[in-house]
Parts: structure tokens; C-alpha cells; sequence
């Protein structure tokens, strides 16, 4: 038996909250553990390779669900990933308990809290949306103003000296896609 970790924040900038989740695990007893610095949205390899890596009678473990999953469904698909395996899954920190999917009650309130969370998630992109629309409605938001065409000079230019559409996304660090669309908007001018 096992204690595997898994410990992720979204951004790099969260150093605090991701040395926090380590030094947790760790004190747990976990034998092994996987990182990672992604959103929640992103492809998660090392999710992946947890899951992967786990075995029957091991114990996967994270600090708090908003760790683990982006929604309900998805809380359930890595539930049920694990239980084919025969491995567990403990959450430390739940709202001040710990819990256990060996426990018929842990799978219960796991799931409950998961629907709860991910109604909390919608409501609060929900209130961005309006936020954003209101600020645009009275003059206050333009968005992001976008990388790719605040380079368009450089990506010009290179493409003048011979460079290929790779090269050319590698030096100035975007992406490819983009310079082909800023090399089509500068033949269309």
C-alpha cells in the first residue's frame, strides 16, 4: 500500500499555496509524489500519470478537492478510475475533515461537495460575465489586447529577411498559427 501524492496550482505565481500542498503530502507519509502548474482546464500530465502510476490498495491523496478536479463529472470519472484500480483517494483538507473514498460516507459527501462546488464555480463565472458586460456596456473594459498583433512589426520584418514561419514564431514567441495570420493581414493591406 501506497500513498501517492498529487499537488497542483494554477499559475507559477502560487509558489505559497504549492509549497503548502507539498510539505502536507509530504507529512502524510506519501511515498510519491506528482506536481504540477496548470489551470484546471489544461491537459494535466501529471494527474495523468498519477492515475496511471497508482495500484490496487494505494491511496491517492491531495490536499483539498479544487486541487483534483474541475467539476462534478470529472470528480467522478477520477473516482471511478481509481476504484477500478482498487486505490482510494484522500482529501485532507475538507472543509476542516479528511476524506476517504473506502468509506461508503466518504464517497457520499465526495460527491455532494463536488455538485456543491461546481454550482459555486458557475455562479462566480456567471457574475464575471455580467461584471464584464456592464464594464463594456459603460466604456470601462477592452479586453486584452492581443500579443500577436503588438509583434506584427517584427514578424513583418523577419519574414523580409527569408525566415520561415517557425523560426519566426520561435524568435518572437508566439505562435505559429499566429504568424501566418499576421503575414496573411500584411499581403491583404
Amino acid at each position: 500500500m501506497v500513498q501517492v501524492g498529487y499537488a497542483r496550482v494554477s499559475t507559477v505565481d502560487q509558489v505559497a499555496g504549492f509549497e503548502s500542498q507539498l510539505r502536507d503530502l509530504r507529512a502524510t507519509g506519501c511515498t510519491r509524489l506528482f506536481m504540477e502548474q496548470v489551470s484546471s482546464v489544461t491537459q494535466r500530465d501529471q494527474l495523468v500519470a498519477a492515475l496511471d502510476y497508482v495500484r490496487d490498495g494505494d491511496t491517492l491523496l491531495v490536499t483539498r478537492l479544487d486541487r483534483l478536479a474541475r467539476s462534478t463529472a470529472d470528480l467522478l470519472s477520477i473516482i471511478a478510475a481509481l476504484e477500478r484500480k482498487g486505490v482510494g483517494l484522500r482529501i485532507l483538507d475538507f472543509g476542516g475533515a479528511e476524506v476517504n473514498t473506502k468509506s461508503p460516507t466518504g464517497r457520499m459527501l465526495l460527491t455532494l461537495f463536488g455538485a456543491v462546488a461546481e454550482f459555486e464555480r458557475a455562479m462566480m463565472l456567471e457574475r464575471q460575465h455580467i461584471g464584464v458586460a456592464k464594464a463594456k456596456a459603460e466604456g470601462r473594459y477592452k479586453g486584452r489586447v492581443p500579443t500577436a498583433r503588438r509583434k506584427a512589426p517584427q514578424v513583418q520584418e523577419l519574414r523580409r529577411s527569408g525566415l520561415g514561419a517557425s523560426e519566426i514564431a520561435a524568435r518572437v514567441g508566439i505562435s505559429r498559427s499566429s504568424v501566418y495570420r499576421l503575414i496573411a493581414d500584411e499581403g491583404a493591406t
